[in-house]
């Protein structure tokens, strides 16, 4: 039987050993070596060619961000973040993602043996699908991209649309590519991202720091306007309900759907609901069917409906879902797909 094979890079010998009788314990990967700090890792990669790599961020000689951005350079694998920074510092997990992490978990704060016996199916998940993660080598360029010009024309003026997007794994950065290149006029972007409540609020500052839209974590009751894109907070599920002529974010804490909130699919339902044929409906890069259901939905009420095409997804998992239940209008690379939004509203101005 194929095993995924899993390198531990960990300071404390405490993390190490917990780490690895978790991950032996499991019948479909196995630890192929522990290392205490970077340098010794750097061997252990040579000899055993992990498939992937747990990296905590605080660690003497070289810290693990340092180490992942020299990795992703040099040779890019799939990497899982594990450190207790991580929860206090959100900007360190958001860097780490940004330069190529797949995805992260925080150590308890105390008791930690049981804390993480605890979390053992979220450890072992996130390690399966870092291992089916597509890890593209990391470019050092930090040159932003130019500022999209603004919309020409009535587009925002003759019916109020408004862009819904769902994303999981990868998707952060998938996030950013799209708004980066809306402009400051755009419609209203509303957006579920599987993400703890501990991160969204600084996922929503990095964003709006890069993007010409106003980018902001939900509030409820709020009016939904044109040129800001609300991202839904981790302890909720968001919703957009009408109310006369005007669109409200709704947040809730009704019970998880596909075993997330926030849900894609609670969010997509509401856009067919609500919206109907003035939404856009994106899905891009994340693992699991998370909405599917809900995207087959908007397309029904006459939504456009777009997926992320499998060659640029980390995880083609939730857009290929969608493609199946036959959700999906258009499959495009992530890197077109804000042109492609834009090029819809267009038509239907």
């Amino acid at each position: 039987m194929f095993k995924i094979k899993v390198l531990i890079i960990d300071d404390s010998a405490l993390i190490r050993s917990v780490l690895k009788e978790l991950i032996n314990s499991q019948p479909d990967m196995e630890v192929v070596g522990v290392a205490p700090d970077p340098y010794a890792a750097r061997e252990l990669i040579k000899e055993t060619n992990p498939d992937v790599l747990t990296l905590d961020v605080e660690m003497p000689k070289m810290n693990g961000l340092e180490f992942l951005e020299k990795l992703m350079r040099l040779r890019p694998m799939p990497v899982v973040m594990i450190s207790t920074l991580t929860e206090e510092g959100s900007n360190v997990t958001l860097k780490a993602l940004e330069l190529g992490a797949v995805d992260f978990i925080t150590k308890p704060k105390l008791g930690v043996t049981e804390g993480m016996q605890t979390l053992t199916d979220d450890i072992v998940g996130r390690i399966r699908i870092a291992a089916q993660a597509r890890i593209r080598r990391h470019s050092a360029s930090t040159v932003a991209p130019n500022r999209p010009q603004p919309i020409s024309g009535h587009i925002l003026h003759t019916t109020e649309k408004v862009i819904f997007i769902g994303s999981s794994t990868g998707g952060t950065e998938a996030l950013k590519e799209v708004l980066t290149r809306m402009p400051a006029d755009a419609p209203a972007i509303m957006m579920t991202q599987h993400m703890p409540e501990t991160f969204t609020q600084s996922f929503a500052q990095r964003l709006n720091s890069l993007s010409a839209m106003t980018v902001k974590e939900a509030v409820h009751n709020e009016r939904i306007m044109p040129g800001h894109a609300y991202l839904a907070p981790g302890h909720s599920h968001l919703l957009v309900r009408r109310s006369g002529a005007y669109y409200y974010a709704e947040l809730s804490q009704a019970a998880p759907v596909n075993r997330h909130r926030p849900s894609v699919d609670v969010l997509f339902n509401s856009a067919a609901q609500a919206v109907g044929a003035n939404a856009i409906g994106v899905m891009l890069t994340g693992m699991g069917r998370d909405g599917a259901a809900g995207m087959l939905a908007m397309r029904e009420a006459g939504a456009y409906t777009i997926a992320q095409d499998e060659a640029s997804c980390v995880v083609y998992g939730m857009p290929k879902a969608a493609v199946e239940v036959g959700a999906v209008q258009e499959v495009a690379p992530l890197q077109n797909i804000a042109g492609r939004i834009l090029d819809r509203l267009a038509q239907r101005g």
